[in-house]
């Protein structure tokens, strides 16, 4: 498998057409759905095992849902004209302190795909104009749009979906 670039050093272009808004919205719906689909067939022992102390299966499905909060505040801070989106915990330190593994990872992903539904609800609600609203990504220094923080968030689903198949190594296909 190809080497994932850690989340940290990704460098992200924020030039996606505002039409893009149903194809970003499906993948943002869809995630729970691929995370279910990955995780579901995992004895616990795999979901719970954490190679050289990193986090494991199934702590990188509670940091989705950790994050869920902050994607939601920030879309508040998009239609509500902030000039600055609200700045995320770098520490991850609730991820850290979730015990993620101690929990049934129904409950895990059931959480996930609860606040994220909820996301989704709210970015169907919106008024189109609001997908072009910008405000400055406080870690990126760099003005987003909120398709574009909409993109970063399915992005960032996307990365840590990737990390599950690599913690699971040539089993993982």
């Amino acid at each position: 498998m190809a080497t994932l670039i850690p989340w940290f050093e990704r460098v992200f272009r924020f030039d996606v057409p505002d039409a893009v808004f149903p194809n970003v919205l499906e993948r943002l719906r869809g995630a729970p759905a691929r995370l279910e689909e990955r995780l579901g067939p995992l004895s616990r022992e795999v979901l719970v095992r954490k190679p050289d102390g990193t986090w494991s299966i199934q702590e990188n499905a509670g940091h989705l849902a950790d994050l869920e909060p902050l994607w939601a505040a920030r879309v508040q801070d998009f239609v509500q004209g902030h000039e600055r989106l609200q700045v995320a915990d770098l520490t991850n330190r609730r991820t850290h302190e979730a015990h993620h593994n101690e929990a049934p990872v129904a409950a895990v992903l059931g959480t996930f795909r609860s606040a994220r539904q909820a996301l989704v609800r709210t970015l169907q609600g919106l008024d189109p104009t609001a997908f072009s609203k910008t405000a400055l990504h406080p870690r990126l220094g760099t003005p987003m749009r909120l398709i574009d923080h909409m993109l970063f968030v399915a992005e960032h689903d996307d990365h840590h979906l990737a990390r599950i198949t690599q913690l699971l190594g040539a089993d993982g296909l």
